[in-house]
């Protein structure tokens, strides 16, 4: 089933995308909730009653009305208000490529343990324009992901029980701004203002049921579901990015026992998986430069269109504008 959460009567609604027509919820069946949030406080239950109703709708037993096309509603972020959201780091071939276009060796610590990093779950957004102060364009950057969204309460799961705390899989654009990224981090602290002001995830949310015959074994020494979907992201039309979700070494189960030791996870959580292998600018210019010292480097600009698409994922895009507001924080560096 794919979910998607859009904007109605200026409220969020949730509804079920069939044939590139939108369901309403509540129009499917009486007792489903209007929010994704809602939905996810009783996930198998409603889950359970809304592929049923879809089902009636499917075999003609059930024909809701004010039916309309998905490219007429304003589509929110499949989960508008996030309780958190973790970025992992579980591809192995963009972390050993970024640290070989630096000159440094591949860091054994990535082997040992999945890692993650909390960002800004009110700037959660969907489909759409991104704002940008004039510092994010200071090497703006896109970052090619795929995330879950966490479907009941735990703690302390362990890796092998825990793609059942697994609602779906969506599309996720860790947007970054790399001159601030940079900076900051060598305080040795997380990417703060690098990353806090969006983070763009769509354009609906997809059922783990609906995505069985893309399952894959994990990688050696690994534990969890895994998916052969491949992944691709466009700047402008012009396509930069290529990968594979089954690229991912660390599973999305492992990041689950990780994140909730001695942790409560909610319903709603959302967690990335890290960018995908070619999947930012970042990497993609380091390794220009280092095949070809005089490489261009290229970040995005104001206007620029970023689509990104994963097989049985749909494609998310968003457009980058500015804010209008010449502030610069860079500006105030003490010397």
């Amino acid at each position: 089933m794919k979910l998607i959460s859009y904007l109605k009567d200026e409220h969020e609604q949730l509804a079920a995308l069939y044939n590139g027509l939108v369901y309403d919820m509540d129009t499917l069946h009486p007792d489903l909730p209007t929010s994704m949030n809602m939905f996810l406080q009783y996930w198998d239950e409603y889950l359970e009653l809304a592929q049923a109703s879809l089902k009636a709708v499917q075999e003609g037993r059930l024909m809701p009305g004010n039916v309309v096309p998905v490219e007429q509603v304003q589509l929110l972020a499949p989960v508008p208000m996030p309780p958190s959201c973790r970025d992992g780091y579980a591809f192995r071939q963009h972390v050993e490529a970024a640290r070989r276009n630096r000159k440094v060796d591949m860091i054994p610590e990535f082997d040992q343990y999945p890692i993650f990093y909390f960002t800004n779950h009110h700037s959660i957004q969907g489909p759409g324009d991104v704002r940008c102060m004039p510092d994010h364009f200071e090497k703006l950057d896109f970052e090619l992901e795929v995330a879950i969204v966490i479907s009941k309460h735990g703690r302390n799961i362990r890796a092998e029980e825990a793609d059942e705390y697994i609602a779906g899989l969506m599309i996720m654009n860790d947007i970054s701004a790399r001159r601030l990224q940079m900076e900051e981090m060598l305080l040795n602290l997380g990417p703060a203002k690098g990353k806090d002001f969006s983070t763009a995830i769509g354009p609906w949310l997809v059922t783990l049921d609906e995505l069985q015959q893309h399952v894959v074994p994990a990688k050696e020494n690994h534990t969890g579901l895994n998916w052969n979907l491949n992944m691709k992201c466009w700047v402008n039309g012009k396509q930069v990015s290529a990968g594979n979700v089954a690229d991912m070494d660390w599973t999305f189960a492992e990041i689950i026992e990780r994140a909730s030791y001695g942790v409560d996870l909610y319903p709603g959580d959302v967690i990335g998986s890290g960018t995908v292998g070619t999947g930012c600018f970042l990497e993609l210019n380091g390794t220009g430069k280092f095949n070809d010292p005089n490489y261009t480097e290229q970040w995005l600009q104001e206007g620029d269109i970023v689509e990104m698409e994963i097989d049985g994922l749909g494609r998310l895009s968003n457009t980058m504008v500015s804010e209008e507001d010449d502030f610069s924080i860079l500006a105030k560096k003490k010397l």
